[in-house]
Formats: C-alpha cells, sequence, structure tokens
C-alpha cells in the first residue's frame, strides 16, 4: 500500500469573500500540488475543500498522512466531534444544524476509502509544505480577485 503525506491550506479574502484552497500530494519523491478559488466562501470550507480536492486525486487505497493548520478540521476528528454529529443527525451538541455538512459528508465519504491520520500543524510556522500551501491559496484568492475585476 502507498504511504502518502498531504499537506493542505485554505484561505479567505474576508470571512465570509474569496477564498483559495492549496494542496500539496508527497508519494516517494514525488509532488504534486493542486489549488483553486471560489469568488464567495469562508476559510473553514477551503480548509476542508482542499482535503477533499487532494484526496479526489487518489486513485487506489493508501496510508495517509493529512497535515492541517485548521484546528476545526482536525479538532472535529481529533475531538470525535464528527462521529458525534453523524450520530446525532448532523447536529451539534446544542442542537444547531453542523456547519459545511456537504464538505463534512463528501470528506468522510473519502476517507473511509483509505488508512489515514490527521496531523495539526501550526500555521506560518517552519513547516514548508504548509507555508507553501498558504502561498498557494493566496495566489489562488489574487487570481480569483484579478477575474472579478475584469468580469465587472
Amino acid at each position: 500500500m502507498k504511504n502518502v503525506e498531504i499537506y493542505t491550506d485554505g484561505a479567505c479574502s474576508g470571512n465570509p469573500g474569496i477564498g483559495g484552497w492549496a494542496g500539496i500530494l508527497i508519494y516517494k519523491n514525488h509532488e504534486k500540488e493542486i489549488s483553486g478559488c471560489f469568488d464567495e466562501t469562508t476559510n473553514n470550507r477551503m480548509e476542508m475543500f482542499a482535503i477533499l480536492q487532494s484526496l479526489k486525486l487518489l486513485k487506489e487505497k493508501c496510508n495517509i498522512k493529512i497535515y492541517s493548520d485548521s484546528a476545526y478540521v482536525v479538532n472535529a476528528f481529533e475531538k470525535n466531534y464528527i462521529k458525534n454529529w453523524v450520530n446525532n443527525g448532523w447536529k451539534t451538541a446544542d442542537k444547531k444544524d453542523v456547519k459545511n455538512i456537504d464538505l463534512w459528508k463528501a470528506l468522510l465519504n473519502e476517507l473511509k476509502k483509505h488508512y489515514y491520520e490527521i496531523i495539526k500543524v501550526k500555521g506560518h510556522s517552519d513547516n514548508i509544505y504548509n507555508n507553501k500551501c498558504d502561498e498557494l491559496a493566496r495566489q489562488q484568492i489574487q487570481k480569483c480577485k484579478a477575474i472579478k475585476q475584469i468580469s465587472n
């Protein structure tokens, strides 16, 4: 089974606002960068979308280590929030609808295909891959802003 490392990040200019996401997949000596943007979104959605898009590139069952600086995503798994949400019909502990249900469901669907570990990294620190993902996501925001400006 292949061992794959995935680094991801999301960013938003305004929250909500124009958002960018990025992922770097590493397998042996190969690295693949992916990124994109959305016109109107939130930072949390971009963090989740980066992981989702990265997972969708995997064509077979893998051992995956996912590195994210998103407390929102990491805590959902580490603190079993996501398990509780599923068991409670996608309701929070205070009976409110879980935000971003569409992406949570899509993430769970992709993750069940693999063995995975989600690892918290400190954002804007000394992790070169996290920093590169941040840079790519921010570049996508600028690209999306430029396209939006041209179309107005």
